[in-house]
């Protein structure tokens, strides 16, 4: 190999030293400009280069559009991504390649360069021979940095390798779900076709062996029509209509009827028996119905006072034939309950050795409106009511705080908030009745024996309320065979 040295003057004057790039452009095949900056660190000036943004911009900026489309692209639409990403990819893959020769060019330019300096530095002395040594400290410093720029640049090749790859194997998956859902859309599409067909032929089937019956049909649909219309005009809508108001009217009148005879026949009675028992110091008050307080009441100034009288309560059929005693109930007032419903109530009253019966008029007869309430009651999927413990155990009870009072289909239920006073099945030992203890809100009172030795006295907020609780009770009690009533009242249910 042949040296080719320089020619020097007698004075020889030192040129500058033009910088080298560390990597070469591939557009332009220039070297960027670079400096020497302090502690000999090689800094390059950076100036924008329009020509486009580098390889592994390019490539993330992909990857990430790709990864943000995947879930919301169809199937199709991916195969063409895929197709168009899978081109660039090659694209850059090709200028990857043509990166390789400058890069390969500018380690030779960097070895001619250093040689001709270290000829250099070996001709001259001073000032010059350190400029000289500084400029071989630069070039050593672009070839290590050309050096880096390989390896990054090995590295981008094997991403854009690897990218190719992924591109590939995602198009030809792409594809394969296209051509899948391709078969499945047909299959679908034949065989709904076959099924249309199939209802076609039906349709065609049953039209041709249908016209007859459809015919008969609709003649008979026009003789009923004509039927209706015939019997239409031979009715005179008018007359019909004036027949019913004279029936509704005549409805109304008999009704009146009835109650002015029932009363005139009440108020015949009363005087009949007040002319027998003229003689008599006791007579019977209030209204013979259902949520009413009967009371007996003295009639003369010679009478003795009531309370200091023995007194006996009876039930007694409508016909008078049989007079059953009712229990408990020996005082001078008695609240009827749904159990007394269509008989008479008899009282007895002994006073010096003397006993004076005194009847009701006519038969309880049964609150207006208990049996709709009652029903209503029925159709709600819990029955409670709010009442007042009046006494327990006999004895009075002090808090006259409200509590809840559960008829279930079961059993019973007597609390308050979390706190449970009774709770029992209904059994033949329970015992259910109306209060027969006396007091102005016996007609609102109830007395309940769960079991023997524990008893209650329940006071509700209305007559309705205690009524209903008592058929609703009796009912479900019922539906249990058990026969819930008060003390000997059995044979009467």
């Amino acid at each position: 190999m042949t040296k080719v040295s320089p020619e020097f003057v007698e004075e020889p004057q030192m040129q500058i030293v033009r910088s080298v790039s560390r990597d070469v452009s591939l557009s332009n095949n220039q070297f960027p400009t670079y400096k020497l900056g302090p502690n000999f660190e090689v800094l390059q000036d950076t100036k924008e280069d329009n020509k486009g943004p580098p390889l592994k911009e390019v490539v993330e900026e992909e990857t990430d559009r790709l990864t943000e489309q995947h879930n919301r692209l169809s199937v199709r639409d991916l195969a063409s991504k895929f197709d168009k990403n899978l081109s660039a990819a090659a694209k850059l893959s090709n200028e990857a390649k043509i990166r390789e020769a400058p890069s390969l060019e500018g380690h030779v330019l960097l070895k001619k360069l250093r040689d001709s300096l270290e000829f250099l530095k070996g001709r001259l002395t001073g000032l010059n021979k350190e400029d000289i040594e500084k400029a071989i400290s630069l070039v050593e410093a672009l070839a290590v940095k050309l050096t880096q720029n390989e390896g990054e640049l090995i590295q981008e090749k094997f991403e854009v390798k690897k990218l190719v790859n992924f591109l590939k194997q995602a198009s030809e998956d792409a594809k394969r779900l296209v051509n899948q859902e391709r078969s499945f859309a047909c299959a679908e599409i034949e065989s709904a076709r076959s099924v249309v067909q199939r209802i076609g032929e039906a349709l065609d089937e049953e039209e041709r062996n249908s016209p007859t019956s459809a015919k008969q049909e609709v003649e008979g649909l026009l003789e009923e029509v004509q039927e209706a219309r015939r019997i239409k005009l031979l009715h005179q809508p008018s007359k019909v209509m004036d027949m019913e108001h004279e029936l509704r009217a005549l409805r109304i009148q008999i009704r009146e009827k009835s109650t002015v005879s029932f009363k005139l026949q009440k108020e015949l009675t009363m005087s009949r028996r007040a002319g027998q028992n003229k003689s008599e110091f006791y007579e019977l008050t209030g209204s013979e119905m259902l949520g009413s307080i009967i009371r007996i009441q003295s009639c003369s100034d010679e009478a003795i006072d009531v309370s200091k009288c023995s007194i006996q309560w009876y039930r007694l059929s409508s016909e008078c034939s049989r007079r059953e005693p009712i229990v408990g109930a020996d005082k001078f007032v008695y609240a009827p309950e749904p159990i007394d419903v269509g008989r008479l109530l008899e009282a007895d009253i002994v006073s010096n050795g003397q006993k004076v019966s005194l009847t009701i008029t006519a038969p309880i007869d049964p609150a207006s409106g208990l049996g709709s309430y009652v029903e209503t009651l029925f159709r709600k999927s819990n029955i409670e009511f709010s009442v007042v413990i009046a006494q327990m155990n006999g004895r009075n009870y002090s808090s006259r705080s409200a509590h809840c009072f559960h008829v279930g289909k079961t059993k019973l239920k007597l609390g308050k908030g979390w706190i449970t006073k009774a709770r029992d099945s209904y059994s033949k030992s329970m015992q259910l009745c109306g209060f027969r203890g006396g007091g102005n809100s016996a007609a609102k009172s109830l007395f309940w024996l769960p079991r023997k030795g524990h008893s209650f006295v329940l006071v509700f907020e209305s007559e309705k309320e205690r009524n209903g609780a008592l058929m609703a009770a009796r009912k479900y009690a019922m539906d249990c065979n058990v026969i819930l009533a008060g003390p000997d009242d059995d044979a009467l249910l």
